[in-house]
């Protein structure tokens, strides 16, 4: 199970395709040497084949744990120091204006699925009382 980010983008005018993905690759995959992020894709629109017209051509999908191990990529592209700032720059200046950015994550997850730890059974209303008065004890002091 993971949360997926996902980033449209278009790149600029006078930027070769190769140019373009190999800087988001490398940015990409040092977030990914350092842990920050699962793994990465980086896409192109097939054929120019897309029912929204003005969605961007490229597309990045990274795929994280949990919103945490998220949480510590952006902790580590903010500060904009040392060689990974280097790979960030280059990622913004390839990027058009046209953005789009989306969070996903698998569904169902762990937080969705309820499982019973115990099987059902039936209780009887000495077994309720009992547990209420636990839950809420001052209730019953009377």
């Amino acid at each position: 199970m993971a949360d997926i980010y996902h980033i449209w983008a278009d790149k600029k005018k006078g930027i070769s395709d190769l140019d373009f993905t190999n800087n988001m690759r490398k940015f990409l995959q040092h977030l990914v040497d350092e842990g920050k992020m699962n793994s990465f894709r980086v896409t192109r629109c097939k054929l120019g084949f897309r029912s929204i017209q003005d969605l961007p051509e490229w597309h990045m999908m990274m795929e994280f744990d949990n919103m945490a191990q998220l949480d510590k990529a952006f902790e580590r592209v903010v500060p904009r120091k040392g060689e990974l700032e280097k790979e960030h720059i280059s990622f913004n200046k390839f990027v058009e204006d046209n953005i789009q950015h989306a969070l996903y994550r698998d569904w169902p997850d762990a937080i969705n699925q309820t499982t019973l730890t115990e099987p059902q059974k039936e209780y009887t209303i000495k077994e309720v009382v009992e547990a209420t008065k636990n839950i809420k004890p001052e209730i019953w002091k009377k």
